[in-house]
């Protein structure tokens, strides 16, 4: 994930109550009108709970396109 890609995120997380669960990052980031490439990003997370938008950040893959088309 680029430094871009960090910044999406977090910005489509931005308040947000931690903890949550991959889901309800989904969710939360699709009702902010988050972009199609961040909405990949965090749909290719391992399902589980977050317990912040830092801790989202490492666990979404280098390449998330990658990861869902393979």
């Amino acid at each position: 994930m680029t430094d871009s890609d960090e910044r999406r995120v977090t910005k489509a997380l931005q308040g947000l109550e931690f903890p949550a669960e991959k889901s309800d990052l989904v969710a939360y980031a699709e009702d902010r009108g988050a972009a199609e490439k961040t909405l990949r990003a965090l749909e290719s997370l391992p399902d589980g709970s977050y317990g912040s938008s830092e801790e989202v950040e490492q666990a979404v893959p280098q390449r998330p396109d990658e990861e869902l088309s393979g």
